[in-house]
Order: C-alpha cells, then structure tokens, then sequence
C-alpha cells in the first residue's frame, strides 16, 4: 500500500472515531434481530401518524417469510420490490433476505419497458408492487418470467381516520384491479404464511449476495450492482461510528427511495441495525419533508443538493425550530459551495449548531463512502474515506497513483464495495481490479483531487465533461461560479453538439423566487460569468427555466437537456 493511500483512514481528525471497525458476523436481517431482542419496545418506524415497534416488524418480516417460502421462493432466487417507503416494503425487503434470497429493488415509477428490463436482467419469477402498478405490470408480464404478481395497498397500513381520507384524496384515483386478475393481494398473500411449520430460514453468510440496486455505473448504461450483507451491514457501523452523536431511538427522516443506496442503505437499513427510528415518506415532496421534520422532531435527516435548495424557499419554515437536529447530509450529486452556506446559514438562524454535512459515494458502494467530519471541514470539500475504506488518486483507467492535488480518477477499497455487476463479467472486470498493494480497487469514474490531510474533493464525472475546441470543461466547476450570483437558485451547464468545436457550453438558469427574467439580466450573468470563467470554457447562451429537470431521486437530471439540445442539432442539420 502506497504512502498516499495508508494516510486517507480516518486520522487525525477522527473525534475519537476509530480508524478499524468490528463489523457484524451474519445477514441482514440477522443484524436487525439482535438490535429488535435488545430493543423491542422501541419503535422501528413511523408511516403516515402511526406507529411500529420492533418486536412488531420482527414478527411481520418472519410471516413475510414464511409466505415467500410458500409461493416457491428458494435460496438465491432473485425478488423485485417496486415499491415506495412504506411499511410492507419493509417487510418484504428483510423477509427475502430472511430465506437467502436476493432483493432486487426498482423504482415503482419507472416506465413499463424499464421494469420489463429490471425484470429480465434480474431474472426474477415474482414481483411485489403496489395495486395502483397493477396495470404498467400486466401489460408487460408476457415479456417476463413472472409467475407471482404480489399487490399491496397503502391504505391497508393507515390508521382508520387517516385511511378514510386516503380514500378521498388519493385511493379513489386507483384503478379497480379486475376480479380475476392473477395477482395475490397482500392480506391473502401474508395468510399464505399459515402453510409452511418450519425451515424458512436460510444461513447466509457476509458474502453472500443480498441486494440488486441499479445504476449507469462507470460505463453509462444500466446494470444491475449486486451488494452483498456485509456491504450493508459494513455501512451501517460505519454511519453510526462517524456520528458518534446518535443514540438508539434517534429519528430519521427516511424520505431517499428505497430503491436508492442512499436511502435503502443509511435512512433505513442504518437505522433499523442500530436501533434508529425511521419516519417513512412515501411520496416525497419538499413541503412534506419540511412538515415530518417539525412533527417528529428529527435528528437526522438526507438528501441531494436539490432538495436542500427548495427547503430554503418554503415558507412553513420560516419559524421551523431545528434545535433537535443532530446530523444533515448531502449527497447523491454535487453540492455546490454556495448553496452550502445558504443551508449553512439557514440551519443556525433556526436554532440549529450542526453544519450540513457532504458526502460523496456510488450505489457501487451502497452509497456513501467518505464524509465531512463533524469537527473540521474544508471549503469544496467531500470529506474523508470512511473507517477501513481507503482511497487512491490514479491517472484515469490506470494504476497510476498520482501525487497529492493533483487531478484523477477516484478509486475506492473497502468492505462495502460490490460484488460486481449481475451477469457481466467483462464490466465487473473493468470496474474491480486488484492493485499491486494487493487489494481490490473500484473503479468509480469520478474525477477529484486528494490532498496532503486525506481530504477529497470531487471534480466532475468522467463521463460528463465538456470538451470544445480540445479544451476539457467541467460542468460542476461552471455550475459553482453561476450559483454563487445573487439572482440564480440553481444552474446546470452541458455541452452541446457544435460543427466546428465539436460542443459547445450552454447554461440553463432557474432565478431565485420574484426574479423574472429578461434579455438585460441574461447579459447581467453572462457578464458576471466572463470575470471568472476562462474564453473557451464560457457558456455561448444561458436559457432560463421556471425548473429544471429531475431524475427520479432529485438530481438535476441533465442528459434530459443534453438529449433536448442533442434533438434540435440534429433538426438544423
């Protein structure tokens, strides 16, 4: 192991965090058993004003169990879960992982050609979704080996004033699912449990696979990311050992996906290893996040960058107390050093002596892999590599460690990386590879700069870069300068196809609330950008947008302009 390498655990600036972990022996759901039997009384999670204990979801997931056993579900079959944040995904997740088998977990919003693929890539024989799915679900099973359709339905978790208004407001909207539809409804599904006595439980070990989460990964295109128990297990003690603050019963606010790493991995499963408490949003949107950090008081809560922008322009916050608050993170995009001091600031003027806290990971890895310190961050700065994860600075798709500050590929090693990529061996291949110093490296395609102290500062993708007139331009750098004007909330830069420079830079602007936009304030920012940023990197327009796109966890979803873009070069050609 290189110089550079052995200094990036966390030391010194640990606040008694050891650099070495002990990590739990066993499954998933095994890890959450042994927090359940010393907590039982605790409560799990909360879903829409009511209430679970732990004993209460031990006892479910068992008869989840005991259910998939006897539809036919055996060791290593694989189980895809489209389902939101809400308690029968709960279940579901920890019972497959119960009777060893694999969890693969999709977006319920995705189109039905998308979940046709997660279906066929994952091979799975049974689905669990929610009833209002039913339809996108039928019209693609003949393309499927799907044999079970398992329907839930979130009134069925509601308490009875809450289901009665459900009723009003949302389940009236659900399409009647036909009577001789073959799909096995929840209750008569959980009834099935009543058929199998005994050996629904499987002995899995660390590292075995558990969870299928999907990604673009390193090379662009979809692919499942199998993760392992000890890959979750592993992220869960090292969470709670970089926020040496928490304590069991400590609540958050679990509003990232579950379908997500982030949210799978640190807003549920990190919870329910260590005796957290999990208020569960199913639908999220910025108001009800503000609401249930007021309601319940939360310690902790995550998200990406863009959700912390528009809880900044709420005004059910404007008296929100956060003094209860112990732990903010961001992650899952770039989060700019403007925005930060805003939330910065917005955090201490409600009563609150915590920071935002910036992280920086793949679904490759679960998710986070390296965070900000609670003692000493730096500006621009991602943090340092969590206990026992190291990180290397390579010259890219090489081996070629390069010297502190200098620009390269991020690499990672540590307990919580993949297994690999379902059934693609060659891609696996180029994503993992055992160095010299002996250990397995990962492979992340993201460029940042390491310096002297362990600090990482992320780049930009590799994939994302800019580059016109043989010039590399980075859009997150860009995005950085526009967002720190006065009158932008937020920016997006891309490239955008050019005959003669091959792309071109173009900016799209959302102004701050009450800005309205106007030729003169696009000459305003185009101005303002040629003071800081070089000729050739210059955006050639800005476009302003009431919103930008985003992807389905919150990010800005770019390609969406750069395919928009793309669609109009290709009109004028």
């Amino acid at each position: 192991m290189s110089e550079k390498t052995v200094k990036t655990p966390w030391y010194p600036f640990t606040g008694g965090v050891p650099v070495h972990l002990k990590y739990f022996q066993g499954s998933m759901f095994e890890m959450v058993a042994s927090v359940a039997a010393a907590y039982p009384k605790y409560v799990a999670f909360d879903f829409m004003g009511k209430s679970t204990t732990y004993a209460k979801m031990i006892r479910k997931i068992e008869q989840c169990a005991k259910a998939l056993k006897t539809i036919g579900i055996r060791k290593g079959d694989c189980v895809t879960i489209a389902m939101p944040n809400c308690p029968q995904a709960i279940y579901v997740f920890y019972a497959v992982n119960l009777i060893g088998g694999i969890a693969s977990m999709v977006h319920p919003l995705s189109s039905e050609k998308e979940i046709e693929f997660y279906l066929n890539e994952s091979r799975s024989v049974t689905i669990v979704t929610l009833d209002q799915f039913y339809g996108k679900i039928e019209a693609i099973r003949k393309n499927t080996g799907i044999v079970n359709v398992i329907l839930a339905r979130i009134k069925d978790e509601l308490s009875k004033p809450l289901r009665a208004g459900y009723m009003l407001t949302e389940g009236y909207k659900i399409a009647r699912i036909p009577k001789d539809a073959p799909v096995i409804s929840w209750k008569d599904f959980m009834k099935l449990s009543g058929c199998c006595f005994y050996n629904y439980k499987v002995d899995r070990g660390d590292n075995d696979p558990a969870v299928i989460l999907y990604s673009g990964g390193t090379t662009g295109t979809t692919k499942g990311i199998v993760l392992t128990n000890r890959n979750f297990n592993a992220l869960a003690e090292q969470v709670i050992a970089t926020n040496p603050m928490f304590v069991p019963g400590d609540r958050m606010l679990a509003a990232m996906p579950i379908f997500h790493g982030f949210g799978l991995g640190v807003c549920i499963h990190t919870m329910l290893a260590k005796g957290g408490r999990c208020v569960l949003v199913p639908r999220f949107t910025a108001k009800s996040y503000s609401k249930l950090i007021t309601r319940y008081k939360c310690n902790f809560m995550a998200g990406v960058p863009t959700l912390y922008e528009a809880l900044l322009r709420l005004p059910n916050m404007t008296h929100a107390d956060l003094s209860h608050l112990k732990g903010v993170f961001s992650g899952g995009d770039s989060l700019s050093i403007e925005l930060k001091k805003k939330f910065d600031d917005f955090l201490s003027s409600h009563n609150s002596s915590i920071r935002i806290r910036e992280g920086y990971g793949t679904t490759e890895c679960v998710t986070a892999s390296c965070l900000t310190p609670v003692e000493l961050s730096k500006e621009g700065s991602i943090g340092i590599p969590f206990p026992d994860t190291y990180y290397k600075i390579v010259k890219p798709d090489t081996d070629e460690e390069l010297p502190y500050g200098e620009e390269g590929e991020i690499l990672i090693s540590g307990p919580t990386v993949m297994a690999g990529y379902y059934n693609r061996p060659e891609e696996t291949a180029r994503a993992l590879r055992v160095h010299a110093d002996g250990m397995t490296w990962l492979y992340t395609g993201d460029l940042g700069i390491m310096d002297d102290q362990g600090f990482i500062y992320f780049k930009g993708r590799i994939k994302r870069m800019i580059i016109t007139s043989g010039y590399n331009v980075y859009p997150a750098q860009l995005e950085n300068i526009i967002d720190a004007h006065e009158k932008v909330q937020m920016s997006c830069v891309i490239g955008v196809p050019d005959q003669y420079k091959m792309q071109k830079v173009k900016a799209f602007v959302m102004l701050k609330p009450g800005i309205e936009p106007s030729v003169a304030l696009k000459e305003e920012l185009l101005a303002y950008c040629r003071k800081y940023i070089a000729r050739y990197a210059m955006p050639y327009d800005i476009e302003f947008r009431k919103e930008l796109p985003k992807t389905l966890v919150g990010k800005v979803a770019y390609r969406v302009l750069e395919e928009e873009e793309a669609g109009k070069a290709g009109k004028e050609l």
